[in-house]
């Protein structure tokens, strides 16, 4: 009875001592819930006619970010003009027979999953966009964030332990036996 009055009195707007008191009870009651809030895990819907505001509002400018928009676009060019020479000048130093250096090949390595890292982002950022997936829009970039530490640790570990990458691909096409010719007329 006096629960069904009290909760009478909060919905009706009364406020007295001991219904304030109740409701901090209350609120303090769902800040220690264990139930998870799956709330923030839908999907947001756009607003009607996709468009936010009416023609009065003024535009609203976007901030300026070196990472994002036409900065983004020009380190992806930047990264696919650098790839030109890393990858000719390591097939050259294989096909004459000597060896390559650790750093070239190194530097072929971060370039290659930059530009990965990079094309994968820009695919993100147009497939999930962040005004509609909202949440998931930040697990697919920490995921991609998190792919690219494992694959510089990758380069880490082949370039320390083994010979690097241009190393690994030109044993990938060495042949076993010496003897072993396709396409040979002997």
């Amino acid at each position: 009875m006096l629960k069904s009055s009290l909760n009478l009195m909060v919905r009706n707007g009364v406020r007295t001592p001991l219904a304030r008191s109740r409701n901090v009870q209350m609120s303090a009651m769902r800040c220690l819930s264990l139930k998870p809030n799956f709330e923030k895990l839908k999907l947001t819907p756009p607003p009607p006619g996709g468009v936010e505001g009416n023609v009065n509002d003024p535009l609203k400018k976007p901030e300026i970010d070196f990472f994002h928009g036409s900065y983004h676009w020009d380190y992806e060019r930047i990264t696919a003009v650098a790839l030109l020479p890393l990858t000719t000048i390591p097939i050259y130093l294989a096909i004459s027979g000597s060896g390559l250096h650790p750093m070239l090949d190194t530097a072929l390595c971060c370039t290659l999953l930059i530009h990965a890292q990079l094309g994968l982002t820009s695919c993100i950022v147009d497939y999930i966009p962040k005004r509609r997936f909202g949440v998931w829009h930040q697990v697919a970039m920490l995921s991609l964030y998190a792919g690219t530490a494992l694959g510089l640790y990758g380069v880490y570990e082949l370039e320390t332990k083994n010979n690097g990458l241009v190393d690994l691909v030109c044993k990938l096409w060495k042949d076993e036996e010496e003897e072993l010719t396709i396409y040979s007329r002997f």
